[in-house]
């Protein structure tokens, strides 16, 4: 697994003070309030000042403090070590993880492998990379879900009638 793992991209400038305005890429947007530092461009900078404003993160970062240093960052993606987040509850995944697993059926049928995992709202959906059929869908649900084995890259699920083309 990577030791660094992106939780945004920043979008803009606010400000003349080198604010950043940054889209976050996780479920809690929240969870800058717990960081102490962000990495940009392979460089490390301590967190001064975090705001919410819109669904974006408004960052201010030691070092940066006029609009000119701010703008150098424009559309970079923000990074953290992964160590500085915690542990995850049981059950939940960085999506970075799941990103690339095979995904098998329970039979042990080759599926595909996670190409993209798609936002909902009630549940998330696997889109996978597949010789079965185009746009394979697998909703992340407890019925079609049983297994996630991060550490060996697979999935095993159990499929619905009608999820995919036969």
């Amino acid at each position: 697994m990577e030791k660094t793992i992106e939780i945004g991209q920043i979008v803009n400038t606010r400000g003349l003070r080198g604010e950043l305005k940054v889209q976050p890429w996780c479920d809690d947007m929240y969870m800058y309030d717990d960081l102490s530092e962000v990495i940009l461009n392979d460089k490390s900078f301590e967190i001064e000042n975090v705001k919410y404003h819109k669904n974006c993160v408004l960052l201010t970062l030691k070092g940066i403090d006029t609009i000119e240093e701010a703008e150098k960052y424009r559309n970079v993606k923000v990074v953290v070590n992964r160590a500085d987040l915690g542990e995850l509850p049981e059950g939940v995944h960085y999506i970075c993880d799941l990103l690339g697993c095979r995904v098998v059926t329970l039979e042990g049928r080759e599926l595909g492998i996670i190409d993209n995992v798609i936002k909902t709202g009630s549940n998330d959906v696997y889109e996978l990379k597949s010789d079965i059929q185009k746009n394979l869908l697998i909703p992340v649900i407890d019925d079609v879900v049983k297994e996630i084995d991060v550490e060996n890259k697979i999935v095993k699920v159990e499929l619905l009638k009608g999820l995919i083309d036969e």
